[in-house]
């Protein structure tokens, strides 16, 4: 090996910031859902008293606040943040029991809310991403990504921390879902699986505007869909079907579909084979 080689490695590493690993902040994570959905745990706790629940959650908050420690230049004190994080933990919880709901009442499929929890990749993406926004409101660099990252490596569901999501989220089988940075997506809205939520241009110059579409309440978006853009809206109450491709807003209530052309020919009366 060139010693030339070695020593440009060497002086890059030195210049590498140190930062969390990837497994102690989805462990983390992973631990606060399982408090808040026992569901999701291969082995729950029985928790016997609300204290014994108050106990794990503040032995997480220590947790939360030795992994800040280590991100450098952190812009706010890491033992401030992990207390707005577990002050705003029952918001989060909030919002999740919304997206159960929605999806609940939304999937004849769906028999419970335990079913929801345990089997549903959607549920799970989502719920990654709840506390992954929590984060990036909080301004902390690096872990929200790491957050969404990993739920996207389990789900095939990729959804910007940054995006804005309301309430009764619901994501019906989920696989190749993309939601953009600076997606904003009202109540009520429904996805299912290929839908993209993109940018028109993916110009670093763009990087501070907002680039990905808006979807106003009560909007169903079918497999496949493809909206891009910061100025396109979709109104409220509209249903978008299959494989359309939109780069232009829509009003309320408008139903937009994809039509096919299909080119069908009767087959020859009869097949010949060759024989060997």
């Amino acid at each position: 090996m060139k010693k030339e080689f070695a020593e440009k490695l060497y002086t890059k590493h030195q210049q590498t910031e140190n930062y969390p690993s990837t497994a102690s902040v989805t462990n983390f994570t992973i631990k606060v859902l399982e408090i808040l959905f026992p569901a999701l745990s291969e082995k729950p706790k029985n928790y016997h008293s609300a204290e014994t629940v108050a106990r794990d959650l503040e032995i997480l908050k220590q947790d939360l606040i030795n992994i800040l420690q280590i991100i450098p230049s952190l812009s706010h004190d890491p033992i401030k943040l992990a207390e707005v994080f577990f002050d705003k933990i029952d918001q989060v919880y909030e919002l999740l029991q919304t997206d159960i709901e929605a999806i609940v009442q939304g999937d004849p499929a769906a028999n419970n809310e335990y079913e929801v929890i345990r089997a549903y990749p959607g549920f799970y993406a989502i719920s990654f991403y709840r506390l992954a926004h929590l984060l990036h409101q909080m301004e902390v660099p690096l872990l929200p990504r790491i957050l969404t990252e990993y739920a996207h490596s389990q789900t095939g569901i990729d959804i910007h921390p940054a995006a804005t999501i309301g309430p009764y989220f619901f994501i019906d089988h989920g696989t190749g879902i993309v939601i953009g940075e600076t997606s904003n997506i009202g109540k009520y809205v429904k996805l299912y699986q290929g839908v993209t939520l993109g940018a028109l241009s993916v110009s670093k110059e763009l990087s501070q505007t907002k680039r990905h579409p808006t979807i106003e309440d009560n909007v169903v978006i079918y497999s496949g869909a493809t909206i891009l853009g910061g100025d396109t809206v979709i109104g409220n109450d509209s249903i978008i079907g299959g494989n359309v491709w939109l780069t232009k807003s829509i009003p309320p209530y408008s139903v937009v579909y994809h039509v096919a052309e299909i080119d069908l020919r009767k087959a020859p009366d009869k097949i010949a084979f060759s024989k060997k």
